[in-house]
């Protein structure tokens, strides 16, 4: 038989931070649920616990809409993070 693959366990990355509370102003914490397109990353993809992906969610919409975080990057140059740019 095919031996089964080992993969690290998933854990939250804020829970291990200790954090309270996620803040929509604080973009290098939310680009850690982001992807590259700047498309908020799924739960099953980032370990991330329920609690706080709400929690990441909704700071991610309120940042967009404050104008920190694009809502659409431009796929013909993507070699910078979507977050990065100013």
């Amino acid at each position: 038989m095919a031996e089964r693959r080992k993969f690290a366990k998933k854990y939250c990355k804020y829970s291990a931070m200790k954090l309270d509370y996620i803040d929509y102003k604080n973009g290098e914490l939310l680009k850690i649920s982001m992807s590259e397109r700047g498309k908020i990353m799924p739960r099953r993809l980032t370990g991330t616990s329920k609690r706080f992906q709400e929690q990441v969610e909704n700071a991610i919409k309120r940042a967009r809409h404050m104008a920190l975080v694009p809502y659409i990057v431009n796929t013909n140059d993507l070699a910078d993070a979507a977050y990065a740019r100013r």
